[in-house]
This record gives structure tokens, sequence and C-alpha cells, in this order.
């Protein structure tokens, strides 16, 4: 006769086992059982953020922007678009609220094309990178190479 192994096993050490099992689940001491746990997982969400000269054309870097996150499985909440040229991060509306969607919780990261789109001044660039974290996100630069390719050319 063939025992199942929870036979052999002490109620105790099932206990300890299901505990191990929960943690590495994801689930603390205690939640298990509660009704109201929701057992459906939530996509990571982003907010896409895009930045140009007032006549500029964004379709293109939108474009591979959603097809990146969409590669990943990232949700879009928005996609946030700046025309305000050359002004610093702190004067974009556009990047307040995508900044806001993250201090929210409604957002886990802000995507965007380039690093220039967030700063093209690598102190500007570190200051909005730090906000973001500090709002408990973090910020995404789908292609930081080809800041370097145009700046080599």
């Amino acid at each position: 006769m063939v025992r199942s192994s929870n036979e052999t096993r002490t109620e105790g050490d099932v206990r300890r086992r299901q505990a191990l099992a929960d943690a590495a689940a994801g689930v603390g001491p205690g939640e298990a059982d509660l009704p109201e746990r929701s057992t459906r997982t939530r996509r990571f969400r982003c907010v896409v953020y895009l930045c140009g000269a007032p006549r500029t054309d964004l379709a293109a870097p939108r474009k591979e922007c959603v097809e990146y996150a969409e590669a990943f499985g990232w949700e879009i909440v928005e996609v946030v678009e700046d025309r305000a040229g050359l002004l610093p991060p702190g004067g974009r509306g556009g990047l307040a609220r995508a900044l806001a969607r993250v201090a929210d919780r409604d957002a886990g990261a802000v995507l965007t094309a380039w690093r220039s789109m967030v700063s093209p001044v690598a102190q500007e660039y570190d200051e909005v990178a730090r906000e973001v974290e500090k709002a408990g996100g973090f910020l995404h630069v789908m292609d930081a190479a080809r800041d370097g390719r145009r700046a080599a050319r």
C-alpha cells in the first residue's frame, strides 16, 4: 500500500510546509483564509511620457513605447505628451502628471522613448529619476542607446 506524503508527516510539519508555500506565493501569515483576498494578479502598470518641441510628430516614439510596454505585458494607464521643447523638467505639466500617477499608485513606472525626453542634462534627468523613485516607482528609458548614437553623429 502506498501512503500519501501527508499521512507520514506530523500536523506541525504540515503547517510548517504550508506556511513555507504561502510565503513563497506572497501570502502573509493569516492571510490564506481571508475571504476578501483577491486571487487575481494585476498587471504591472506604467505611464508613457513623451516630450518634444511644439510641432514635433511624436507618433513614432509613441507607437514604439506602446509596443515595448506590450512586449513586457505592462498595462499603460496613460500616455502623456508634453510639447514643452527646451523647458526644464520642473516646468512641464505633463511630466508632473506622470509623476503624480506613480505617487497615487496608479502606475509603477514612467516609460519614455529616449533619455533626452526627460532631460538632455544629466543632473536634471537624475533628479527626475529620484523623484519617481521617491514616489515608489522607477523611470525606464526604452532606448537609451539612441541618444548616444545621435550625439555621436
